[in-house]
């Protein structure tokens, strides 16, 4: 078999796509485009005191975080936090309720990836539905995530919302 000649992808430091997602910024460093949408990847910044996205799961991809700074609160069904410090690393499949928070005094990062990549289009419409707020909205968060097979995970948002 003759060695394929497929190029690598290199994304410097300061470059990739930037989103924000209203205080939250969203630097895609994997799109799909290069790996026939096999997995998609993004750093995300969090400023501190970040609420993060409306609990939900996902019907289609598996999603993987590793903590580059500070600290991600992780929240899971029945109230099970998981606080991932840099260097943890927290695997999600799919239909695993999840969602994640900044409560913290200090700026946090991680990288994120998507199996398949797909999922990166959500990030950019809800960046697009963003461009004017502050803050990201949960309502637009939810109408767009309604468009990738993720659903809102009702008990916890329900929970969350009493703390």
């Amino acid at each position: 078999m003759e060695m394929p000649r497929r190029p690598i992808n290199y994304v410097p430091a300061k470059s990739g796509e930037i989103l924000k997602l209203g205080h939250i910024t969203c630097r895609v460093m994997e799109d799909g485009s290069r790996t026939d949408n096999r997995i998609g990847s993004a750093e995300f910044t969090v400023p501190a005191g970040t609420a993060g996205p409306p609990a939900h799961w996902h019907e289609m991809h598996d999603e993987t975080f590793l903590v580059t700074q500070g600290t991600i609160r992780f929240h899971a069904p029945d109230g099970q936090i998981v606080d991932a410090a840099v260097g943890d690393y927290v695997t999600v499949p799919i239909r695993a309720p999840h969602t994640f928070s900044n409560p913290f005094d200090v700026e946090a990062k991680f990288f994120n990836t998507y199996t398949p990549a797909f999922y990166i289009d959500y990030f950019r419409i809800l960046a697009e539905v963003s461009k004017s707020d502050e803050k990201m909205s949960k309502e637009k968060n939810l109408e767009v995530m309604a468009r990738f097979a993720t659903m809102p995970a009702k008990p916890m948002l329900e929970e969350l919302a009493k703390k």
